[in-house]
């Protein structure tokens, strides 16, 4: 994964644009969330895909991660985890998501992955949003 700008000035008057002024923007409104969803997607697919599919049918070098959201960290059978990983005894949750794309080396020291951190906390919310729709 490779970090990201926060969104464009253009791109984030855009998405706010959507929302109704005289109302405030919640996660929880179904039209920004399935924004959020597709944002979530666009920049999964631009900085994680490469590594990471979200298809059980398609194969990746890193471990699938349809239904992460909730999962045990270094529990998906047939890949081969870190020992660092797979006895870290973290479930992903969004705050453990969070801060595995901030510094993945840094939460659990000795993983095998690597790549450079998903700092911004706006990309973070996206990509976990996406994340979570695709979680059950």
């Amino acid at each position: 994964m490779t970090s990201r700008p926060a969104l464009g000035p253009l791109a984030l008057g855009a998405l706010l644009a959507l929302a109704p002024l005289s109302a405030p923007v919640h996660a929880e409104d179904h039209s920004f969330g399935q924004i959020k969803i597709d944002a979530g997607k666009e920049l999964f697919d631009a900085d994680c895909r490469r590594c990471h599919s979200t298809d059980a049918d398609k194969s990746s070098y890193g471990p699938l991660l349809e239904g992460v959201v909730g999962r045990k960290a270094g529990s998906f059978k047939g890949y081969p985890y870190s020992p660092a990983l797979k006895n870290a005894n973290i479930v992903w949750t969004t705050g453990g998501i969070k801060a595995w794309m901030e510094d993945n080396d840094g939460l659990v020291p000795g993983t095998k992955m690597r790549h450079v951190g998903i700092t911004d906390p706006t990309v973070q919310d996206f990509i976990i949003a996406y994340l979570q729709s695709i979680s059950g």
